[in-house]
């Protein structure tokens, strides 16, 4: 199964469709032989001491591509964050993607997710084209958050 977004509208209306990558382990190599260097959204989660996937971000990458930025957003000595480069340097870290070349489509997607995850804070917007968003998902290895 390919990854990516499919986008369709009906007026006011815009529905997604998300289908993830695999998820992979954030190694440089992995990231360099496996990621495109497209615009997409990403998802990049930590695993737990209980062995439970947690979600550090989800983000677009439109400029440099999906390739260098989960890679920088992977690599401790990248990230601004102190607290992120800790978790980076003690953790496993994972990531998945999703391409598109869309702008529209980056920005509803990440907020549609966003907003379902940190609904009291989304910290982002959405393309402002519709007045709702409905994201529907799927990923190789049944990793969903949404239905």
């Amino acid at each position: 199964m390919a990854s990516g977004i499919l986008a369709r509208s009906n007026g006011k209306n815009a529905y997604y469709q998300v289908a993830w990558s695999a998820l992979r382990t954030a190694d440089r190599w992995e990231i360099a032989k496996t990621v495109p260097a497209v615009g997409g959204v990403y998802e990049i989660y930590w695993m737990d001491e209980r062995k439970h996937l947690r979600m550090l971000t989800i983000a677009s990458a439109r400029f440099g591509g999906l390739r260098s930025e989960i890679r920088r957003f992977t690599d401790p000595e990248l990230v601004d964050d102190p607290k992120t480069a800790a978790v980076l340097e003690e953790r496993d870290i994972y990531f998945r993607y999703a391409e598109t070349d869309s702008a529209a489509a980056m920005a509803d997607v990440v907020w549609f997710f966003r907003k379902t995850y940190f609904p009291e804070n989304p910290g982002v917007s959405h393309s402002g084209k519709y007045e709702r968003i409905f994201v529907s998902e799927s990923a190789p290895d049944k990793i969903r958050w949404v239905d």
